[in-house]
C-alpha cells in the first residue's frame, strides 16, 4: 500500500515540474495574481494564453481586440444627445431652424411640412443664426441617393425627416445627424436622440385636422366590441362574448358579421387589435381617432413622441403569444379606467396628431425641451389637455402658472388684477374710465397704451394704485404683447371708449377666478354660417347666442398675451393690424382653440351699451354684420384649419340680481342703475 502511495505521489510531483518547465514561470505567475489596470488606457478583452491557436478564428482585417482603439468623434448607433449635439449653437437665439432646399421637386407631404415652419417662431433664413438645420427625406423611397447637402458636418446639428422605409440619406451618410423616422423599428431607434413619428397618410391635412371620433365618452351598456386589423387595411369586429380567437390563425370561428371596406372609418369599437409587425403601424393613428384603445399585440416599432407621452394612459401592450389572457384582461377591465384610456385618446389625438403642422411643432418641441433640459416640460404639461404645444416653456416651467392647471394643482389664480387700456383712436383721455378701475378693490396697478399721434396729456388722475401710461405701441396687435411689467395672472382688457362701473369690474374678476382659463367680457359677437356666400360671418346684434367677447372690456389670462406674440404665425398678427375687428376675432380663436371652451358673459349696464363701441375703433357702431371688406372670420378659419369658436347662451349674474328685494341686500347694487 505505502509503494503505491509513494508512486502516485511522485508521479503527482513530476507532472506538475513537467508543466512548469512548459509554461514558463512568468505565466503562471500573471494567472495567479491579477494584473492592475492601467488608468491610461481602455480595457480589453482578457489576454488568452493560448492566442496563437485562437487567431486562426478571427478576421484578418480585424485588429486585435485588446489593443487600444484611438478615439474617434461618435457615429451612427453610437450617438446620443450629449456626443452629437452642440447646444451651444442655440444659446443665443433658441430652437432656430434652418431647411436645406430640396435636391429635386418637393412631394405633397415635403410641401405640407415647409408650410407649418413657414412664418414659424423656429424658422430662420440664416444659416449663422440657426441651431438646428433640417434635412427632408425625398418624396418616395430613392434606388440612388444623391449627396449629402452642403455645411453637412457629419450630420452635426442635424435633423433628418424620413417619412418611408427606404429613405435617403442612407444609414451610412448619417453621421451624427438625428432621425426623425415614421414608426422606427425598435433595434435600431436611439432613445433621447432620435424622435418617432407616427406613420402619416398622403392626405394627412396641414392644419387643423379631422376631429376625434369619439361621441359618447362612456363606456357602451353593451357588451364592448373589439376591432382586429385585417390586410388590405379593413378592420373585423367581434364582440367579447363570440368565442372567436381575433388573430394568429389558430381559431376557425366566423370573426363575426361585420366588417369594414377599405377607406371606411373605423367601426366603434372599445379596443382595437393591432398586429406588431411594422406595415401594421398606421392603423395606429385610425385607433387613436377612432377613440379604440389601442391594443399592440408584441409591437417590433416604436411608439411615436413616446420620450414624452406616457402610452400607458392610452394604450395597451400585449404579448400576441397570449391570446385567450389578452382577451380575459380586457373583457375584465374596469369601465373607468376603460373611460380614462378612451379620453385619452381624443386629447392625444387632437393635441399632436390630427395635422402635420401639429406632428411637425411636436417634434421640434421635443427638441427644444431637450435643449432647455432639466428646465423643461414637465409630464403633465404634455400628458393633460391642452397639451405642450400649447403651453409654451418660454412663458413658464411650473404648471401652477398657466390657466388650465389650477384643478390638478389644487391652487387659485392670483387674486389681483392688472388694467391695460388702449388708446389708439382720436377722443379725450380715459380719465373716468381710470378712476372707476382704479377704484375696485381687486386692482393692482394700470397701464395705459397710447398709441395716438398726438403727444401725452401733462396730467393724469390721482390713483390709488400705480398708474403707468407708456407712450410707442402704434400697431393694434400691440396691446396683447407680454409686457414683462404685468405680474398678476389676471388682465383687465380695456378700450379708452369703455365705460364701466366699479362694480361691473369687480364682479367680472369675481367670475373669472373661478373660470381663469376662459375670457369673460360685457360686449359679445356671435359667428354663424352663411349658406348664401358659403362661408363664416359673424354679427354683433343682441341675441340669445353668442361665441365672442370683445376685448374691449374683457378679463383673461395674461398667457394668451405670450400664446398670441409666440405662437401664431406672423401673417395672423399681420391680419389683426390690418383690420381692427380681427384683433378681437384672433384672440377668441385663441383662446377658444386652446380650451375648447366659450367665452363668459356677465352683465352690463344699461347706462353704457350706447356708449360702448362694437368694434375697436368704432365708437357708436350700429348693431349689424360686420361689413365683407373686414370680414376675416373665413381667413382665420382657414389658418386655424376648422372653426374653433364654440357658441353659448349662458351668463352669470350676481345672485339677487334683479330680485325683488331691499337693494341693502345686494352687493353689486350699480348694476341695476337706471340710466
Amino acid at each position: 500500500m505505502q509503494f503505491w502511495r509513494r508512486k502516485s505521489l511522485w508521479l503527482a510531483l513530476s507532472a506538475s515540474w513537467l508543466l512548469f518547465i512548459l509554461l514558463g514561470a512568468f505565466p503562471l505567475f500573471r494567472l495567479a495574481v491579477s494584473p492592475r489596470p492601467q488608468p491610461a488606457g481602455p480595457q480589453g478583452w482578457p489576454r488568452w494564453l493560448d492566442a496563437a491557436l485562437l487567431r486562426s478564428f478571427s478576421q484578418p482585417e480585424e485588429p486585435p481586440e485588446d489593443v487600444p482603439v484611438p478615439s474617434q468623434a461618435p457615429q451612427g448607433a453610437s450617438c446620443s444627445w450629449g456626443t452629437c449635439f452642440d447646444t451651444s449653437r442655440c444659446r443665443n437665439h433658441g430652437l432656430k431652424i434652418f431647411v436645406h432646399p430640396a435636391a429635386g421637386a418637393a412631394s405633397e407631404m415635403q410641401r405640407r411640412i415647409l408650410a407649418s415652419l413657414e412664418g414659424s417662431r423656429y424658422q430662420t433664413r440664416s444659416l449663422a443664426e440657426a441651431c438646428l438645420l433640417l434635412l427632408l427625406s425625398p418624396g418616395a423611397p430613392a434606388v440612388h441617393c444623391g449627396p449629402v447637402p452642403h455645411h453637412w458636418d457629419r450630420g452635426r446639428n442635424h435633423l433628418v425627416i424620413n417619412l418611408h422605409p427606404d429613405p435617403c440619406p442612407r444609414a451610412s451618410q448619417l453621421g451624427q445627424a438625428m432621425v426623425a423616422e415614421a414608426s422606427p423599428r425598435v433595434d435600431t431607434f436611439r432613445p433621447g436622440f432620435d424622435v418617432s413619428l407616427p406613420l402619416l397618410p398622403e392626405a394627412h391635412p396641414l392644419r387643423g385636422g379631422f376631429p376625434g371620433q369619439l361621441r359618447q365618452h362612456s363606456p357602451h351598456p353593451r357588451a364592448a366590441l373589439l376591432a382586429l386589423a385585417e390586410d388590405g387595411g379593413r378592420w373585423h369586429t367581434a364582440s367579447f362574448h363570440s368565442t372567436t380567437c381575433p388573430w394568429d390563425g389558430r381559431c376557425e370561428q366566423d370573426l363575426g358579421p361585420k366588417q369594414t371596406h377599405r377607406g371606411e372609418k373605423l367601426p366603434n369599437a372599445t379596443f382595437c387589435l393591432i398586429p406588431g409587425h411594422h406595415a401594421e403601424a398606421s392603423r395606429f393613428l385610425q385607433a387613436l381617432q377612432a377613440g379604440c384603445i389601442p391594443v399592440l399585440l408584441s409591437p417590433s416599432w416604436e411608439l411615436p413622441f413616446s420620450e414624452v407621452i406616457d402610452w400607458t394612459k392610452a394604450a395597451i401592450v400585449a404579448d400576441e403569444r397570449l391570446p385567450l389572457q389578452v382577451l380575459a384582461a380586457l373583457q375584465e377591465m374596469d369601465p373607468a379606467r376603460v373611460l380614462a384610456l378612451r379620453q385619452q385618446t381624443q386629447f392625444l389625438w387632437d393635441a399632436y396628431f390630427s395635422s402635420v403642422d401639429k406632428v411637425i411643432h411636436t417634434t421640434l418641441e421635443i427638441i427644444q425641451d431637450r435643449i432647455l433640459g432639466a428646465s423643461a416640460h414637465p409630464s403633465l404639461l404634455w400628458n393633460s389637455p391642452p397639451g405642450a404645444l400649447l403651453a409654451l416653456s418660454t412663458f413658464s416651467r411650473s404648471p401652477q402658472d398657466f390657466p388650465f392647471y389650477h384643478l390638478q394643482q389644487s391652487s387659485r389664480p392670483e387674486g389681483r388684477f392688472s388694467a391695460l387700456i388702449w388708446v389708439g383712436t382720436p377722443g379725450q383721455p380715459p380719465l373716468k374710465l381710470i378712476q372707476a378701475v382704479a377704484g375696485s378693490q381687486h386692482c393692482a396697478q394700470i397701464m395705459v397704451l397710447w398709441s395716438r399721434e398726438r403727444p401725452l396729456p401733462f396730467r393724469w388722475p390721482e390713483t390709488a394704485v400705480p398708474l403707468t401710461v407708456m407712450d410707442g405701441p402704434r400697431k393694434l396687435s400691440h396691446r396683447f404683447l407680454p409686457f414683462g411689467t404685468i405680474t398678476t395672472d389676471a388682465i383687465l382688457s380695456l378700450d379708452a371708449h369703455s365705460s364701466l362701473s366699479t362694480s361691473e369690474v369687480d364682479f367680472a374678476f369675481v367670475v373669472w377666478k373661478n373660470f381663469p382659463e376662459r375670457m369673460v367680457g360685457f360686449l359679445t359677437w356671435n359667428h354663424f354660417w352663411d349658406e348664401a356666400q358659403g362661408g363664416w360671418g359673424y354679427t354683433a346684434e343682441m341675441a340669445n347666442e353668442f361665441s365672442m367677447v370683445l376685448t374691449a372690456a374683457a378679463f383673461y389670462h395674461r398667457y394668451y398675451h405670450t400664446l398670441f406674440t409666440h405662437s401664431l404665425p406672423r401673417a395672423l398678427r399681420t391680419l389683426a393690424d390690418e383690420a381692427p375687428a380681427c384683433a378681437d376675432v384672433l384672440m377668441n380663436f385663441l383662446v377658444a382653440a386652446v380650451t375648447k371652451l366659450p367665452p363668459i358673459k356677465v352683465p352690463y349696464g344699461k347706462q353704457h351699451q350706447e356708449a360702448a363701441p362694437l368694434a375697436p375703433g368704432v365708437p357708436g357702431s350700429e348693431p349689424q354684420p360686420q361689413s365683407p371688406d373686414h370680414d376675416c372670420i373665413n381667413q382665420l378659419a382657414a389658418e386655424f384649419g376648422h372653426m374653433p369658436l364654440v357658441s353659448s347662451r349662458l351668463r352669470l349674474d350676481p345672485v339677487l340680481f334683479k330680485d325683488p328685494v331691499s337693494v341693502q341686500r345686494k352687493k353689486y347694487r350699480s348694476l341695476e342703475k337706471k340710466p
